[in-house]
């Protein structure tokens, strides 16, 4: 079965940092491209930012530029995201996903297959 589970959600103050991770298991991560989501209470899910199979990097939301980090570690099939100086306003369910098509790249209409989520919580 393919999976994707993130970890590394929790609760941290404003400024704080959080490291999420996408593991993948029943398939490899190299040939895909992996993105990073987040849906909060009562909004839409957005993409945040996405890590192609080349590893060129897409943000899709300005806010998280110079805060947040994708990076890839194949050989452990992990996708990871680093979140530095966080805001309360970060404060979502963040979701990986792979996509169904095309799927080195980036195109956000493409991803369909998503972890569970791992809940973030900026608060003092």
């Amino acid at each position: 079965q393919l999976q994707l589970v993130e970890s590394g959600g929790g609760l941290v103050q404003p400024g704080g940092s959080l490291r999420l991770a996408c593991a993948a298991s029943g398939f490899t991560l190299d040939y895909y491209a992996i993105g990073w989501f987040r849906q909060a209470p009562g909004k839409e899910r957005e993409a945040v930012s996405c890590i192609n199979s080349s590893g060129g990097i897409t943000h899709f939301v300005d806010s998280v530029k110079g805060r947040f980090t994708i990076s890839r570690d194949n050989a452990k099939n992990t996708v990871y995201l680093q979140m530095n100086s966080l805001r309360p306003e970060d404060t979502a369910v963040y979701y990986c996903a792979r996509p169904r098509l095309n799927i080195r790249a980036c195109v956000v209409a493409n991803f369909a297959s998503w972890g569970q989520g791992t809940q973030v919580t900026v608060s003092s």
